[in-house]
């Protein structure tokens, strides 16, 4: 076991699943990568579908404890977009929590959960997946109904198949990750908030979000508190939103 070891994988069904299985196997910060991934999920049970050799499937593993686990996916988005300005110069906007944006369209998705290991399943870690679109071409957003989707090379970045998922995944478990965990895992999310709102696509825009009720509200986003929660000014006050779909008005329609 080393740390921070970064596992290649030319073929998986689903990197989530396999860190799930081999979750002992790695160190306070450990990933796996693959650029076939067959049997993926996306949130909310949406279908998968392959990019076979088009874009950089990758988990992250983290045994370390955290003082605040459900503000990772905001943290993982911010590691993502650091890496993918130093790769290529893009700048990438955040739709809360998790997904990338460029050119107002969707080019990563993270889905972060929670592992229990060891003995009698005592252990207790997180891992969190990303998905970048590298490559694809637009036949391929067309063929999967992803009208909102996009990859890099569609958006005029200069992808090499060959060298970035590998340069991508040491990156973002090496500095993405790992770097900034010892403050993350202390302090959660407040350390990395101002630079997470600069990126934020919702705020000043007028979002609809799903309540626990499950009733629909609406209003504009206002700002993102300490706990990683949107916050959205309403007629009747102010709603503090963790969970659910929230859609962003004005980007393409909603996103």
């Amino acid at each position: 076991m080393s740390i921070n070891e970064v596992r290649y994988l030319p073929e998986c069904g689903s990197t989530n699943a396999y860190v799930k299985e081999h979750f002992e196997e790695f160190g306070p910060v450990g990933a796996v990568y693959t650029e076939n991934q067959t049997a993926g999920r996306g949130r909310l049970g949406r279908s998968w579908v392959n990019a076979e050799g088009r874009a950089l499937y990758y988990t992250v593993a983290i045994r370390e404890p955290l003082a605040q686990p459900s503000t990772l996916p905001l943290l993982a988005s911010l590691a993502v977009r650091t890496q993918l300005k130093l790769r290529y110069g893009v700048d990438c906007q955040i739709k809360w929590p998790n997904d990338l944006l460029l050119n107002g369209k969707k080019i990563v998705g993270i889905l972060c959960e929670g592992v229990s290991y060891g003995y009698q399943q005592q252990g207790r870690g997180i891992l969190c997946g990303i998905g970048i679109n590298l490559a694809q071409p637009q036949s391929y957003f067309d063929a999967a109904n992803l009208p909102n989707g996009t990859s890099l090379e569609l958006q005029g970045a200069k992808v090499d198949l060959a060298a970035d998922p590998a340069w991508l995944a040491e990156g973002l478990t090496d500095f993405g990750f790992d770097r900034n965990m010892y403050v993350f895992a202390r302090d959660g999310f407040a350390p990395f908030r101002e630079e997470y709102k600069a990126a934020c696509v919702n705020l000043g825009r007028r979002v609809t979000f799903d309540l626990p009720d499950g009733r629909q509200g609406a209003g504009e986003a206002i700002d993102v508190d300490e706990e990683g929660r949107l916050v959205v000014r309403t007629d009747s006050g102010e709603e503090h939103v963790f969970t659910g779909e929230v859609s962003v008005h004005g980007i393409y329609g909603a996103v």
